[in-house]
C-alpha cells in the first residue's frame, strides 16, 4: 500500500514523470544548445542520484500538501485495502494486519489505474520495468527498447535519451499517439528523430528474454518476418487498465465494460444505487484533470446539486520538448462524422517570441465549422503547448467562435500569438504568414 496520498498521478504518474522530465531537458539544453546563446563551459556532468533525490522531494512535498488540505477541511482518512463486505461496508485491512469496517450511506470507487503486461513479457522492474521502474532506474541504460509510443512511451523515452541512452520505440500501430492528429503525430516523430529517438512502427512485441548481457526482444514486423532487438533496459508502456483487484466488486455487483472499466450513468452512479466511480476505473482518457473535474461533479452531485464534465473541453498533453496538447476532435475524426470544417494553422517559425527563445518548432492547427466557425478542436505542438491549450479549452467552454479568439488582442511578443493567428487563418486568413 502506498504511504502518501495523491493516487497514480502524484505517486508513479505524472509529477515523478514531469520532474525527471524537467531536470533532463535542462541538461540536454546545456549540453546540445547553450553555446548557441554564448553560455559556455569546459565540462557538465549530471547527477541522476540527485535528479531522482529531488524527484523524491517534489512528490513528498505534494503529498504533505495533501495532508494538510485534508486537514483544514476535515477529511479523515484510513492508509489500508479497502474491499466491500456489502453496498455499505468495506473492510479496511491495515498495514500493521489490523482491520476495520466502514459503514456509508454513499461510496465513490476512485483507484486509478495500472500498468497493462504483455502475457509473454514478465516485468521485474529491473531489466524490464514499467512506468514505474522506469522513474526509478539508478543508472542511465546505455540501450532501452520502448515497447509504445503513446504519451508514457514517448515521455519516458526523452528522459532517457536526453541522459545518453539509445532508444528506440517499437509500436504495432502505423503511427506514433494514436489519439493525435495525424499530422501532429507526424511532426513529433520528426522531431524526436531529429533528438536521436530511433522508431520501428507496425511491430509487435513477441516474448522478451533474458540474456547475460540484458534482453533479447523478438518482435514481428508488418511483413511477417521476425527479428530480435538487443537491449539493457526494456519499458513496457502500451497503456493502462483500472485498477480494481482487492475491492470484491463480485460481492456487489457494479456492470463492467468489455476493458474492466465500472460502467456509469451520466451522474456517475453504477448499477448499484449508493456506489459512484470516477477517473481511471470509468470510460475515458486515463488523464488526472479529467478524474480531478469528475470528483468535484460527483461531490456536487451526491450533495444535491447539479455537477457535470464537459469532456469536450478536456486537453491532453504530452510533456516531451517540444510538448503536444490538444482539444476537441481530430481531423480525421471530423471527416468521418461528415462535418463540413476549415483548418487555420500557424507554425513557431513565424513567432517572434519563439524566434528570440529558439523554439520555433512545431505549430497551432485549430478546426473550425465552416457553418458556423465554431471550435471543433485545436491540435498544438511547440514551446509551451501544456499552457497555450488552455485558452482553446476556455473557447470550447464558452462557445466561442475563432473570430472571438482572432480579434482577442494577445500580447506581443508572445507564444499565444500562434493562436490569435491559427484563429485567424481559420476564419479569415492569418496576418504574420
Amino acid at each position: 500500500m502506498r504511504e502518501r496520498l495523491g493516487g497514480t498521478c502524484l505517486n508513479v504518474g505524472c509529477i515523478p514523470s514531469k520532474t525527471l522530465l524537467n531536470s533532463s531537458h535542462k541538461y540536454f539544453e546545456a549540453s546540445k544548445h547553450f553555446a548557441e546563446y554564448g553560455v559556455e563551459f569546459k565540462e557538465l556532468t549530471f547527477s541522476l542520484e540527485k535528479m531522482q533525490a529531488r524527484k523524491e522531494k517534489v512528490v513528498n512535498d505534494l503529498g504533505k500538501g495533501i495532508e494538510g488540505l485534508f486537514r483544514k477541511n476535515k477529511v479523515s482518512y484510513i492508509n489500508g485495502f479497502a474491499s466491500f463486505i456489502d453496498q455499505n461496508t468495506v473492510e479496511i485491512k491495515k498495514k500493521d494486519g489490523s482491520t476495520e469496517n466502514i459503514k456509508a450511506q454513499n461510496f465513490v470507487i476512485a483507484t486509478g489505474s495500472e500498468p497493462i503486461s504483455l502475457p509473454s513479457i514478465s516485468i521485474d522492474e529491473e531489466k524490464i520495468v514499467s512506468s514505474t521502474g522506469a522513474l526509478s532506474l539508478k543508472t542511465p541504460p546505455k540501450k532501452m527498447v520502448v515497447l509504445g509510443a503513446g504519451v508514457i512511451g514517448l515521455e519516458m523515452a526523452s528522459v532517457w535519451s536526453r541522459l545518453g541512452s539509445e532508444v528506440t520505440i517499437v509500436e504495432c500501430a502505423d503511427k506514433i499517439l494514436a489519439t493525435a492528429d495525424a499530422d501532429i503525430s507526424k511532426e513529433m516523430q520528426k522531431i524526436l528523430e531529429k533528438q536521436g529517438i530511433k522508431f520501428v512502427l507496425q511491430t509487435k512485441a513477441l516474448k522478451a528474454t533474458k540474456t547475460n548481457s540484458g534482453i533479447s526482444l523478438e518482435i514481428e514486423k508488418a511483413d511477417a518476418n521476425k527479428e530480435s532487438i538487443e537491449t539493457d533496459v526494456l519499458l513496457v508502456a502500451i497503456g493502462r487498465k483500472p485498477y480494481t483487484i482487492g475491492l470484491n466488486l463480485e460481492n456487489i455487483g457494479p456492470k463492467l465494460d468489455a476493458k474492466a472499466r465500472i460502467e456509469v450513468n451520466d451522474n456517475y452512479l453504477t448499477s448499484i444505487n449508493n456506489i459512484y466511480a470516477i477517473g481511471d476505473v470509468i470510460k475515458g482518457p486515463m488523464l488526472a484533470h479529467k478524474a480531478e473535474e469528475e470528483g468535484v461533479a460527483v461531490a456536487e452531485i451526491i450533495a444535491g446539486q447539479h455537477g457535470h464534465v464537459n469532456y469536450n473541453a478536456i486537453p491532453s498533453v504530452v510533456y516531451t520538448h517540444p510538448e503536444v496538447a490538444y482539444v476537441g476532435k481530430t481531423e480525421d475524426q471530423i471527416k468521418a462524422e461528415g462535418i463540413d470544417y476549415k483548418v487555420g494553422k500557424f507554425p513557431f517559425l513565424a513567432s517572434s517570441r519563439a524566434r528570440t527563445s529558439g523554439e520555433s518548432e512545431g505549430f497551432v492547427k485549430i478546426i473550425t465549422s465552416r457553418s458556423d466557425d465554431m471550435i471543433l478542436g485545436a491540435h498544438i505542438i511547440g514551446i509551451n503547448a501544456g499552457e497555450l491549450i488552455g485558452e482553446i479549452c476556455v473557447g470550447i467552454e464558452f462557445k466561442a467562435a475563432a473570430e472571438d479568439i482572432a480579434r482577442t488582442s494577445h500580447a506581443h511578443p508572445g507564444y499565444s500569438e500562434a493562436i490569435k493567428e491559427a484563429s485567424l487563418a481559420a476564419f479569415a486568413s492569418a496576418i504574420h504568414i
